[in-house]
């Protein structure tokens, strides 16, 4: 399973554990409003353990439709639209779903109350009583907001980036520590000249369509979105998701076979295809929380500004990757790749030299 699945499925899993979660403290909270001395008291009918299966019953296929329909297509098929524009999706959607549920509550509550089959007047009298009471419409209320709140939680976490929003929220680098990690600089190929041609805002459609596409090929390679700088993008990796199974390095090539499956389209609305380079390197950072009204979690150190000096190298030496020896010890090339050495160069701001190599899969 790729990790953009296993993501959603987590998130899905996530979302179908609180909202059941939510409808038994609904429950509760509806017991104990009832309860108060300004309530006329419950009617004959009204159990608490019927509304807690009620509401369990409930949010438990509210989850299954509308919490798979916001994980698995609006947060995909519209990761790029507002909130305002994805929350009037999720909304439509929520009205049938809040239908089919009253309507399925009503097929099994109504003769477990009445004793008598469906198809009794006793029970489709009592069955129009349900599904025209006050209930359905107080229920379908209060998920509106949870359900908003949910996706807006969801686009917040997507715009910080898969475990950067958690991190934030629990404080893990509220304490600067050091760490040990990947980054890779990939920089678009005469973009200047690009923009120049295009223009201001077909430019900018051009990234914004560049980096949707890359998105999902840096995931499966267990990458964070870290920086976009301009046309620019870092990833950065552990150093222990980064070199399993080569993942920062075949991220590289699962980005330059998306953009050639992808070839038409770019050519169909900019008249190009987009190409790019990418430095990579490792070492030791320290990663901490800044900001008060911005909140984000930064890396700090020499490593960083390594890598970028190893990107821009790709252009002097006529390739599309540059490696480090440091990331090439800790890598295990296999029979996948193959590496070339070019030989031990001085970065331009740097008073030590690095040995570089550039990569090729083997087909």
């Amino acid at each position: 399973m790729k990790r953009a699945t296993q993501l959603q499925v987590k998130q899905f899993f996530i979302l179908t554990v609180i909202w059941m979660a939510l409808g038994v403290v609904i429950a509760v909270y509806d017991h104990l409003v009832l309860h108060t001395s300004q309530s006329l008291g419950t009617s004959d009918k009204y159990s608490l353990a019927e509304g807690i299966f009620r509401n369990l019953i409930s949010s438990f296929i509210g989850s299954m439709l509308g919490g798979s329909f916001l994980v698995f297509f609006v947060n995909v098929k519209y990761r790029d639209k507002p909130y305002g524009y994805t929350i009037m999706a999720v909304l439509l959607f929520f009205i049938f779903v809040m239908i089919f549920i009253t309507l399925l509550l009503a097929t099994v509550i109504v003769p477990r109350q009445t004793g008598l089959p469906l198809s009794d007047p006793v029970s489709q009298s009592a069955f129009k009583a349900f599904v025209t009471d006050s209930y359905p419409l107080k229920s379908a209320l209060v998920w509106i907001f949870i359900v908003a709140i949910t996706q807006l939680l969801l686009q917040v976490s997507s715009k910080f980036g898969q475990g950067t929003f958690w991190n934030i929220i629990r404080g893990k680098y509220n304490t600067p520590k050091e760490e040990k990690r990947i980054f890779m600089f990939l920089d678009l190929n005469s973009s200047t000249a690009i923009a120049e041609e295009l223009g201001d805002e077909t430019y900018h459609a051009l990234l914004q369509d560049f980096f949707s596409d890359i998105t999902d090929p840096i995931i499966n390679n267990m990458g964070n979105i870290y920086q976009y700088v301009g046309d620019e993008v870092v990833v950065a990796w552990t150093l222990e998701e980064g070199i399993e199974n080569a993942h920062c390095l075949k991220c590289f090539f699962d980005m330059k076979q998306v953009m050639k499956r992808k070839e038409q389209k770019y050519i169909r609305r900019y008249g190009l295809v987009p190409t790019f380079k990418a430095g990579l390197h490792c070492g030791r950072v320290v990663a901490g929380e800044i900001g008060i009204i911005k909140r984000d979690i930064t890396y700090s150190g020499d490593v960083l500004n390594t890598t970028s000096r190893i990107q821009s190298m790709c252009k002097e030496l006529n390739v599309e990757i540059l490696a480090s020896s440091n990331i090439l010890k800790e890598l295990i090339l296999s029979d996948r790749y193959t590496s070339e050495p070019l030989g031990v160069i001085k970065l331009r701001g740097k008073s030590r030299e690095i040995a570089l190599s550039t990569l090729r899969p083997v087909f």
